[in-house]
């Protein structure tokens, strides 16, 4: 109806303008829930073609509509705001269509071009932090949903496990360890690692000291502790593959990834291949060192290699340190040509944090320079920090919120609140530990997945988790209702295909209906733009209306069969368009609480 709105309007120009304009330019929204309304068409745009008043203009082109479309039972104008009203059989056959779709919203799978999506990526010095949290929800949702619009995606994670601050964690327990282990000391692997990461910063911070009070400025005090130089003779050692430091490394990370392993599935994210930097960087080094051969690059005075870009409106770029060792942009040349390698791409999406805007302008524009045309397919999904309402919760580097730490809390704060509300009588304890954690893991994902990739957010763990307002809970506790509604009614299994389009429905059910209607095009917007947002804020709409419909409209009790029936049918189809949307956002929903 849309194209048919918009197609028609254009012909209303020529006919009453004599103006010819695109359909395709002209735009509709959504009647504002105050007017009466499907669609609204702004005239202000228009006004020099009509050369008339914006009630004029939109009163001819509403009239102009309501010859032309049989569907159109009336408009009405305010200002220059035309709000067309279609009638309740057209929306009633929508509906038909809508239920005899499979998989309505989503396109046809695998039909799109391939696209990779990169997120996650940690360092193997500490354990998955807020931040981590925020980025991989981003991520994996990101990525269900271009896989809902049609594309071939691959999720991967790149594993910064190599270079200085790894080296750190493994000098400081090799330090003061005392050869214990995960398993010696009860604790995973990637929070006995972070340990001492901490450590060897505050030993650090003390050798400073020290040099400080001895007379050294503070930069010879940070190039000459000892335990620098040790660090740093450590990485040059791993380069040079000193089998001692490569055996070091491989137990230390093996504990890592266990550690990761565990988090990653608590948090519900998945990838389908995984890269490391200590396996991409040496691509990296040798493309770079090619570029050096062609004059791309040039060499410093301490044999450092680096790349201008100050004509391209950016600085001066390390690429290879003056004793060879590599850094992050290198092994982010080499891993972008790997996979572009192995890959036919039609994008490449990096979800990191948006401290590293610059980076990836520089990275894309240094792989211009070698002549990678693909460089233009790559793109950078920035995101904003997370703040906190309050100091930190309980962590156990000091400094960050622990992921592992937030969805324990998490879990606990749902248990007490499902417990106090009488949620989960006769649960089993099996059956209640698992709704606690769907709880607990949708008010998480929910609460950071509602806000657009793009802004800082606020995270406040008592506010994500409550039963009223824009949370997860609060959409959970609305599916598993209609759940219970359609068990209720005992005709879930055995509902008609389709409706009379001429019963006499509702001004909230045909909103609902209208509502349901959209939900494809909000998919491949929220695809097209990157944002999970999108997503978020629709279900959270939809359950808004349907709340209001379930308390205006007789649903069990109504005695017209054609009615009670249509209406089971619009709640069945509800729930089923809120379990689509929460899963793009990586959230699987209880069948009841």
């Amino acid at each position: 109806m849309e194209n048919t709105l918009k197609a028609t309007i254009a012909k209303a120009f020529q006919a009453l303008y004599n103006t010819e304009i695109k359909a395709e330019d002209l735009s509709l929204q959504s009647t504002r829930k105050e007017f009466k309304g499907d669609f609204t068409f702004v005239v202000f745009p228009y006004l020099r073609f009509s050369k008339k008043k914006p009630e004029q203009t939109a009163n001819e082109i509403g009239e102009f509509l309501k010859t032309k479309i049989t569907e159109i039972i009336g408009f009405n104008t305010i200002k220059g705001f035309l709000n067309i009203e279609l009638s309740s059989s057209y929306w009633l056959n929508e509906f038909n269509k809508i239920i005899n779709t499979q998989n309505y919203g989503l396109a046809t799978p695998s039909s799109k071009p391939t696209i990779m999506i990169e997120y996650s990526s940690p360092n193997t010095n500490k354990p998955l932090h807020l931040g981590h949290v925020r980025n991989n929800l981003v991520g994996y949702s990101v990525a269900e949903i271009l896989k809902a619009s049609g594309h071939k995606l691959l999720k991967v994670n790149l594993i910064n496990d190599r270079g200085i601050h790894i080296c750190k964690s493994m000098l400081a327990w090799e330090k003061w360890g005392n050869g214990e282990t995960p398993e010696s000391t009860n604790t995973k692997g990637d929070h006995l690692v972070g340990k001492y990461y901490v450590r060897f910063d505050k030993e650090l911070k003390k050798e400073i000291a020290t040099l400080i009070a001895q007379g050294k400025s503070q930069e010879e005090a940070e190039k000459e502790a000892p335990l620098m130089q040790q660090v740093q003779a450590m990485l040059r050692q791993w380069e040079t593959g000193d089998a001692a430091t490569l055996a070091l490394w491989n137990k230390m990370n093996a504990w890592v990834y266990k550690g990761f392993d565990e988090t990653y599935k608590r948090l519900g994210v998945d990838f389908d291949k995984i890269y490391h930097e200590s396996e991409t960087y040496l691509l990296g080094k040798t493309i770079v060192i090619k570029g050096l051969e062609k004059g791309i690059f040039y060499k410093a005075e301490d044999n450092s290699v680096w790349c201008d870009l100050t004509n391209d409106g950016f600085d001066k770029k390390i690429l290879l340190r003056s004793d060879g060792t590599s850094v992050y942009m290198t092994q982010d040349i080499g891993t972008a040509v790997q996979r572009f390698e192995e890959f036919d791409l039609d994008r490449l999406i990096y979800v990191v944090g948006n401290e590293q805007i610059y980076h990836f302008k520089v990275l894309f524009k240094i792989l211009e320079k070698l002549g990678y045309t693909w460089a233009k397919k790559m793109y950078h999904l920035s995101y904003g920090m997370v703040e906190l309402p309050f100091g930190k919760m309980k962590s156990r580097e000091g400094t960050v919120v622990d992921a592992d730490d937030l969805l324990t809390e998490m879990e606990a704060q749902a248990k007490a609140i499902s417990k106090a509300l009488g949620k989960l009588e006769n649960y089993t304890e099996e059956q209640a530990n698992d709704t606690f954690y769907k709880i607990a893991i949708s008010a998480l994902k929910y609460f950071i997945l509602k806000v657009a990739p793009v802004k800082t957010m606020l995270f406040n763990p008592a506010e994500s988790i409550d039963f009223n307002g824009n949370t997860g809970p609060f959409i959970l506790y609305t599916f598993v209702r209609i759940k219970s509604l359609l068990k209720k009614s005992e005709l879930e299994n055995s509902l008609p295909k389709s409706v009379e389009t001429g019963i006499a429905a509702q001004e909230t059910e045909l909103k609902l209906i209208q509502l349901i209607s959209t939900y494809p095009a909000i998919v491949q917007q929220a695809a097209d733009d990157f944002n999970h947002a999108a997503i978020a804020n629709y279900i959270y709409e939809l359950v808004k209306e349907y709340n209001h419909f379930y308390h205006q409209i007789t649903i069990l009790k109504e005695t017209n069969q054609q009615l009670k029936q249509f209406r089971l049918l619009l709640s069945q189809k509800v729930s089923q368009t809120i379990e689509s949307g929460m899963k793009l956002l990586g959230i699987n929903l209880p069948e009841r609480m």
